[in-house]
């Protein structure tokens, strides 16, 4: 009898396996992709421990140097500010990253005209689409202290010029309000989605009972958006060790490195012009190990305090 039934059961899972194939097929070429550049590069995690000779490859007689790339880049002069900076630029990404596309999300909500609200959220959101070689060719002339025009308003108003782009004291919020301003607009959309989703009856019933617009957000509109938040706060912290390269290293100089030199630049010239190889290859692996731990965490806090889980 049990036999029959897992007979049964094997039969019925086959045919669900049948009538689903055309979806597994569908997720095959991603799968591929997934696995070429993400999965198989992890290979080369092994340089982390070698004094890489790139003649020998990677899997050649290469010198095994265990945690000695590691000790020795920790003990560089720029590691650590390095850290640190990388540290509080993602702090403040991830923060404002999460606050102002909320607080834009309200605030265009309570727009009533449609036409207005969709050339709004066009707008702003274009910006995201933009690279950030483009954009920082934009900001060098804009934030330029003796013919942008942000400088020449600055000016005008009867304040110095500021040098955004190459004083250390100015350096560092210019990157952040650079970064929320790109991609608050896109971030945005998820959280007007989300306010989309919320039952209107709730809304009628909070009018009922007397509550003005202010109170409808604070009890209706903010803990109907407290899932996506959550979702948005967990995926976020896994970035806590990436402040954005690509922006970085089309804005920042010498000039600079003390307050925008990040881990992702300091290996970027520790591998690429310095050639030392095995030494940026451990500190990719410390990013990684780091930013787990990290996820690993927020998925645990969302799970315990929010009662929320991805799977």
């Amino acid at each position: 009898m049990a036999s029959g039934k897992k007979k049964i059961k094997n039969k019925y899972t086959f045919a669900i396996f049948k009538r689903e194939l055309p979806l597994h097929l569908m997720l095959l070429p991603g799968l591929i992709l997934v696995a070429v550049f993400s999965y198989t590069p992890m290979a080369g995690l092994v340089i982390a421990f070698q004094k890489f000779i790139p003649s020998k490859g990677m899997f050649g007689d290469q010198q095994w140097v265990g945690l000695g790339n590691f000790s020795y880049v920790f003990s560089l002069p720029g590691f650590n500010q390095a850290l640190k900076n990388t540290i509080v630029i993602a702090f403040w990404k991830i923060i404002l990253g999460l606050a102002v596309p909320i607080v834009f999300a309200l605030m265009l909500n309570e727009v009533n005209r449609n036409g207005f609200k969709r050339t709004v959220q066009t707008v702003v959101y274009l910006p995201y689409f933009l690279s950030w070689v483009v954009l920082g060719g934009i900001f060098l002339d804009m934030l330029s202290p003796s013919s942008g025009i942000i400088n020449q308003i600055i000016t005008a108003l009867g304040g110095k010029s500021i040098f955004f782009l190459g004083d250390n004291r100015y350096f560092k919020p210019t990157l952040i309000v650079t970064d929320i301003w790109k991609n608050f607009g896109y971030g945005a959309i998820v959280y007007l989605a989300a306010i989309l989703g919320i039952d209107t009856d709730l809304y009628e019933a909070a009018q009922i009972d007397g509550a003005n617009r202010w109170r409808q957000v604070w009890h209706v509109t903010l803990p109907g958006m407290r899932m996506i938040i959550v979702l948005m706060m967990v995926l976020s912290l896994g970035n806590v060790l990436n402040a954005g390269f690509d922006q970085i290293f089309n804005l920042y100089s010498k000039a600079v490195y003390e307050s925008g030199d990040i881990l992702d630049t300091f290996v970027y010239r520790l591998g690429l012009i310095d050639a030392q190889y095995g030494p940026a290859t451990a500190v990719g692996l410390f990013k990684s190990i780091i930013s787990t731990m990290f996820i690993s965490v927020s998925y645990w806090l969302a799970y315990r305090f929010a009662d929320y889980r991805i799977f």
